[in-house]
């Protein structure tokens, strides 16, 4: 446990308090008045308002939407579902920036909706609750869909023998069962668009924004420390009050697991309903995700003289705004470098760190764990701009080295490679383990030949996953990454920021390089897969 204390210890706890400390106490004095001064300024209160509200409704809305999804993936069998199963699940690998210049293509200025019928979204909330929609739909279907597909359907027709109507057995036994995956489900939904950045910062503008969003501006645009501060220690108050809910339901979800038969019985649809249902599906998709991914494409090549790769040229040159100062080209070695080396410093602290998870238990264990995923619910952008602030002297002067940015990175994608290895450590028979003892092998090389060999494609879906987050990773890197060496976020960002046909072709084009990353990165995850029937997201 000792590297990965000491690593969230001095880039993860010492920027956040830093910022709180500078914005409650700037003369050396706590003032605790900017507590109760912030929160009641109705500005403020409009935030927090909204923040909740759209988390809310992008909950619901997305629960709505991606429900018959999962009962679909569950029950049904049919041609290219392994293809489906991979395309639904893109979109929660993308980055958030991706995600909403993905909407402004379809229902922004200029956007699909705009030239057929003159229509615009971008402008009202459901730009941003569609958007969040889209991300969060394989959520639901990994999360419900695998647990449902466990539950076995003679429980709902033996229901139904005694005299129960179809919806009165779904109710009374399938129903029970899946509310604590539902409930999980929701909740990491709700997590997730509560600390909404990307998306509202591209769809939002100035018209709509998120607790998130607020803390960015306070700190980047006005310099408001104070304010700043109050708004983080809100946001981990409710992520935390977030997170201990979540805990308790996947505790719950964990009892029903062990309660049902784990056989899968998913078989094609039989009769015009359930056909109706598949197609409904597939319809849904098509709309919801291949749609906007698929307009974000055209736009890439569609120029002012038709389509070519008029855009896609464009990015290698520097133009007269003097928005770069290296051709846009550049971000994408730089990102492929900046997560390269995010995903081995995630590798190396989230495997130490499941390891002693995995080894030791009580209290002290269970707040480890605990720190471990803080990083995906305390605001990105005070954790950025706490780097600033707090490695800019020796021993660790920071600032002007490259390896800023992959160690914010990793501070994300940490949580992924301990949820990754994590069940699979836990399941390796400690006797294994002892035999290698007995026969004279050392610790480490009872860890080498018993448990590597069993974790070795956990460990490389884990990396998969940490290089997808890390390539993508917004909130911190828009404060740290030197102009010089901006990533493809950061680059797709700044374009969208400044007027112009040519900036927003390439931003078109940089998020389709971005998007074909991702995509090629989820692709090789489900190829290493070690259990294909698992219901874990």
């Amino acid at each position: 446990m000792a590297l990965p204390v000491a690593f969230f210890a001095v880039f993860f706890a010492w920027p956040v308090v830093s910022i709180v400390d500078r914005g409650l106490r700037p003369d050396g004095d706590w003032r605790f008045g900017r507590i109760d001064e912030t929160l009641s300024r109705p500005d403020i209160l409009d935030v927090l308002g909204f923040t909740a509200w759209q988390a809310l409704a992008s909950t619901g809305l997305t629960l709505l939407v991606a429900l018959p999804g999962a009962y679909v993936f569950a029950r049904f069998d049919f041609p290219g579902k392994g293809v489906l199963r991979a395309v639904v699940t893109v979109p929660f690998v993308l980055p958030t920036v991706l995600v909403g210049t993905a909407f402004l293509a379809l229902v922004g200025r200029n956007g699909l909706t705009d030239e057929l019928w003159g229509l615009r979204l971008d402008t009202s909330v459901w730009a941003i609750l569609l958007a969040h929609v889209f991300f969060n739909y394989a959520v639901v279907v990994r999360t419900v869909g695998g647990l449902w597909s466990q539950l076995d359907p003679r429980q709902e027709e033996a229901a139904r023998v005694l005299g129960a109507s179809r919806f009165t057995a779904w109710r009374t036994v399938t129903l029970p069962a899946l509310v604590p995956a539902v409930s999980a489900a929701a909740l990491m939904v709700f997590l997730f668009t509560f600390t909404s950045f990307g998306v509202v910062q591209i769809l939002g503008g100035d018209a709509y924004t998120t607790l998130e969003a607020e803390i960015y501006r306070q700190t980047a645009r006005l310099l408001d420390l104070p304010t700043a501060a109050v708004l983080t220690l809100v946001q981990f108050a409710a992520v935390g009050a977030i997170l201990a809910l979540h805990a308790w339901t996947v505790r719950r979800r964990e009892t029903a697991l062990r309660l049902v038969p784990p056989e899968r019985t998913a078989r094609r649809p039989r009769g015009a309903g359930q056909w109706a249902l598949l197609g409904g599906v597939l319809l849904s998709v098509a709309l919801l995700i291949l749609l906007p991914l698929g307009v974000l494409v055209e736009r890439s090549f569609a120029g002012p003289g038709g389509y070519g790769l008029g855009y896609y040229r464009a990015l290698g040159s520097l133009d007269e705004s003097g928005t770069f100062l290296v051709p846009p080209l550049e971000a994408i070695g730089n990102s492929l470098r900046y997560a390269l080396a995010a995903t081995a410093i995630a590798v190396v602290i989230g495997g130490l760190a499941a390891a002693a998870l995995t080894r030791r238990a009580g209290r002290l264990v269970r707040g480890f764990d605990a720190l471990l995923m803080l990083p995906l619910g305390v605001s990105a952008v005070t954790v950025g701009f706490g780097f600033l602030i707090t490695l800019d002297e020796p021993p660790l002067d920071l600032r002007a080295s490259w390896i800023l940015v992959p160690l914010a990175q990793a501070l994300v994608g940490v949580p992924f490679v301990v949820r990754t290895m994590l069940p699979v450590l836990r399941a390796v028979d400690e006797r294994l383990r002892e035999a290698a003892a007995v026969l004279g092998a050392s610790p480490w090389r009872a860890w080498r030949e018993v448990d590597l060999p069993l974790v070795r494609r956990a460990l490389l879906i884990a990396a998969g996953f940490a290089f997808a987050v890390s390539l993508g990773e917004f909130g911190a890197t828009v404060f740290i990454a030197r102009p010089d060496s901006p990533t493809l976020p950061v680059a797709v960002a700044r374009l969208l920021g400044r007027p112009g046909e040519l900036n927003y072709g390439q931003a078109m084009a940089l998020s389709t390089i971005l998007m074909v990353v991702c995509a090629v990165s989820l692709l090789l995850l489900e190829r290493l897969r070690t259990d294909r029937t698992s219901g874990e997201f």
